[in-house]
C-alpha cells in the first residue's frame, strides 16, 4: 500500500461524526477487499501529524441497515490501509436510568444477540479461537475516558452493551430481559466489528452515545427528539476524538496487536 493511502488510526461511525475540517490533504480511498466493496470510500486525511482514516459505517447516505453491513470488509480495509487502532463512535439506546440521553458510554462488555451476520475471517483451513473475555482495547477505552473527563462531557466508563440484530427495534418484554441480565445500553453495530477487529489485531473501542431510553422506560420519545439529541452528541464526540488521536502516536501497551498469538488452530 502507497504511503499516501496509508493510516494509523481508523474511525468507522456515522457520517455525522466525520467533519472534513478536522482534517489535512484528505483523499478519497476506494478499497476492495476479499470480502467485497467496504459500505463506501474511506476518507484518509492528517491530523495534528496523525495518519486517519474515516469510513461511515452505514455508508455515506445512511443507506445500509445493521443487519446488511459487511463488517468483514470494512475491517479488512482498515488493517489493509494500515490501522491500528479503531475508535467507533456509534448510538445507543439506554437500559438503566442513570445512562441518560446525550451522554456518552465507554463500555467494557457486550452480549451478542445478532443472528446473521458473518462473524470471522478464519472460514477455511485455518480455525481461530480468539478471546473476547476483554472485548475492548483497554488502552485505547482509557484514553476515551481520560478525554471526557478533561472535556466535562457526561460519561460512563463500564456498562455491558446489547447488540441486537436490528433493523428493528426491541419490544417491551425484551427491553424489560435484557435490564433484568444486567445490561446497560443497546445498540445494533457493535458485533461483529469488534471481534473482527480482535482477529486482526487492531485496538478497538467503540464511543457509544445514548439517544433515548428504550422501550422498558415509561418514557415517550419522539424521532424529533432523538434527532436532536445525536446532533448535539455528535458535537461531543468530535472534540473527544480530536482529543485522543494525537495520544495514539506512540507505541501500544496493549497486548491487541499479539491476539493471534494463542488463538490458531
Amino acid at each position: 500500500m502507497a504511503k499516501a493511502c496509508s493510516a494509523e488510526i481508523g474511525i468507522i461511525g456515522g457520517s455525522g461524526f466525520y467533519d472534513p475540517a478536522m482534517f489535512e490533504s484528505v483523499s478519497e480511498v476506494k478499497m476492495y477487499t476479499p470480502y467485497g466493496a467496504p459500505s463506501d470510500t474511506i476518507s484518509v486525511g492528517d491530523f495534528k501529524g496523525v495518519k486517519v482514516a474515516f469510513l461511515p459505517r452505514h455508508g455515506k447516505r445512511h443507506s445500509i441497515p445493521p443487519h446488511l453491513i459487511n463488517y468483514r470488509a470494512n475491517v479488512w480495509a482498515m488493517k489493509d490501509l494500515g490501522v491500528k487502532r479503531i475508535l467507533a463512535p456509534s448510538a445507543v439506546g439506554s437500559l438503566k436510568d442513570e445512562m441518560k440521553p446525550g451522554d456518552l458510554v465507554i463500555p467494557d462488555q457486550f452480549i451478542d444477540l445478532t443472528k446473521g451476520r458473518q462473524y470471522s475471517f478464519y472460514d477455511g483451513a485455518v480455525v481461530g479461537h480468539f478471546s473476547l473475555a476483554d472485548p475492548f482495547c483497554p488502552e485505547l477505552s482509557w484514553l476515551c475516558v481520560e478525554a471526557a473527563k478533561k472535556l466535562k462531557i457526561p460519561y460512563h466508563s463500564t456498562a455491558t452493551y446489547v447488540c441486537v440484530e436490528g433493523p428493528r427495534f426491541s419490544t417491551r418484554a425484551e427491553s424489560k430481559l435484557f435490564r433484568s441480565w444486567g445490561a446497560d445500553i443497546i445498540g445494533m453495530t457493535l458485533v461483529p466489528e469488534v471481534s473482527l477487529a480482535r482477529e486482526m489485531g487492531i485496538c478497538y473501542t467503540t464511543i457509544a452515545t445514548v439517544t433515548d431510553y428504550d422501550v422498558w422506560a415509561n418514557k415517550p420519545v419522539t424521532a424529533e427528539e432523538v434527532a436532536v439529541t445525536m446532533k448535539s452528541n455528535v458535537e461531543k464526540v468530535k472534540p473527544l476524538i480530536m482529543e485522543v488521536i494525537p495520544k495514539l502516536l506512540k507505541e501500544r501497551d496493549c497486548q491487541c496487536g499479539r491476539s493471534a498469538e494463542h488463538a490458531l488452530v
